[in-house]
């Protein structure tokens, strides 16, 4: 939602007869800008925090006057805008710190949810707004609580039994401890997936400014084509290693319920979109992804790499460290693998060398192609690795899945493999 524009397309799209919970985002750049704020206020940059304060009000008082007709909504529209811009000017005088940081970062969905839902009283279509920090809730692992969650969510809808639309925020939730925090992955599409599978509903829909998955990176390939059915391995793997349109978390609750997820274009409404859903995938490669900033990590070992406890050894330091491993290759001596998240690469790698040597390369990325891929089947790997034969391989993965056969690549070279692929893959 960039725009009262959008705002107003978005009322086309949930007029129906079927009972739903719209979940809404921040307006377009607003998350970004609280994110700045937050970072001149840890600066105690009091004076560039109050300007960036009133540019973002200024934009959001435009919308305000673009999106209502009646002078009351206009009113109520731009009385709400100032409360929640005060609110902010208030950490300009006092102490902020992390709590503080959440809150505001909360601001945004607040603003939309409000604005949105003011629309559409003016628009005299029925609805109620549900407070997502009434039911959203994370445990002391970060993660949804999703007994919580359900029992307060069903608890908040019974109120309005005959209400058929409801609007919430996504992104925001409270943590353990009561304080209002984010869910930090997937934003609002998390958001919906949650709710999706807390009250079995028959469909998620997730509306994007691009028509479904593609096969292909339409960024840097010009030829791609949207993908209509995956399963939810399968998008799963895209969304891992680098499909933008999804972020990896965000199915995973409505798989678990086996609720289908729809991805829409608000732009396009009538195109088709990619459904995921737990269907029997048709054999054959569907897609290509890419995974940038990988670095890799190489570990040899002086003695058998079956020695007992030595990978045993390496993987509880990438556990300690809560480091995930993409990918990983063994010979007889020697491990490579590969981290995104290089936060603690240094300590990482020194507590490695006390046991092998330890060497890592950076500015890599996983091209992943994905589909179903049966490993009784000749061809497949061939197929795969030919498109690749003018560019030099640093790691390849096949056969861990029946639906990724992945490959490490020096970024450099990221461009020229998603156009060779999409050539010999799909033939154009």
């Amino acid at each position: 939602m960039g725009s009262a524009e959008r705002m107003k397309a978005l009322v086309k799209l949930i007029q129906d007869d079927k009972r739903k919970i719209v979940v809404l985002s921040a307006m377009s750049g607003t998350t970004n800008a609280l994110v700045d704020i937050c970072n001149q206020l840890y600066q105690k940059q009091h004076e560039a925090a109050n300007e960036a304060i009133g540019r973002l009000e200024q934009g959001y008082m435009s919308e305000v006057d673009k999106l209502y007709s009646v002078e009351e909504y206009l009113t109520k529209g731009k009385d709400l805008v100032k409360h929640h811009f005060n609110y902010l000017r208030s950490f300009t005088l006092d102490m902020f710190t992390a709590n503080e940081e959440k809150a505001i970062l909360a601001q945004g969905e607040l603003l939309s949810t409000a604005l949105f839902f003011f629309y559409l009283q003016e628009s005299g279509i029925r609805s109620e707004l549900l407070p997502a920090l009434h039911f959203m809730r994370i445990d002391a692992n970060d993660e949804p609580d999703l007994p919580y969650i359900e029992k307060n969510l069903r608890a908040e809808l019974a109120v309005y039994p005959d209400t058929g639309l409801f609007i919430t925020q996504g992104y925001i939730c409270r943590n353990a401890f009561g304080e209002i925090d984010n869910l930090k992955r997937g934003g609002s599409d998390y958001t919906a997936s949650i709710i999706g599978a807390a009250i079995k509903a028959d469909e998620v829909q997730i509306w994007t400014d691009i028509d479904g998955m593609h096969n292909n990176d339409p960024r840097i390939v010009s030829k791609t084509h949207p993908i209509h059915e995956l399963s939810f391995d399968e998008a799963a793997e895209l969304a891992y290693f680098g499909a933008k349109i999804l972020h990896p978390t965000c199915i995973l609750p409505a798989q678990k319920q086996n609720i289908p997820v729809l991805l829409k274009n608000t732009m396009q409404p009538e195109a088709r979109g990619t459904r995921i859903s737990n269907i029997e995938p048709a054999e054959g490669i569907k897609a290509v992804a890419a995974k940038d900033g990988i670095c890799a990590i190489n570990i040899k070992s002086d003695r058998m790499l079956l020695a007992h406890g030595f990978l045993r050894a390496v993987f509880e330091i990438f556990e300690r460290y809560k480091t995930s491993i993409d990918m990983i290759t063994t010979s007889e001596i020697a491990v490579s693998l590969t981290i995104d998240n290089t936060k603690f690469l240094k300590e990482i790698v020194e507590e490695l060398k006390g046991f092998a040597n330890v060497d890592y390369e950076e500015n890599q990325t996983i091209i992943c192609i994905v589909g179903n891929i049966p490993k009784d089947k000749a061809g497949y790997g061939f197929k795969v690795l030919e498109t690749f034969k003018h560019i030099p391989l640093r790691m390849v993965s096949y056969g861990g899945s029946a639906n990724n056969v992945s490959v490490l690549i020096n970024s450099h070279h990221k461009k020229e493999a998603l156009i060779a692929l999409n050539e010999g893959l799909f033939g154009y």
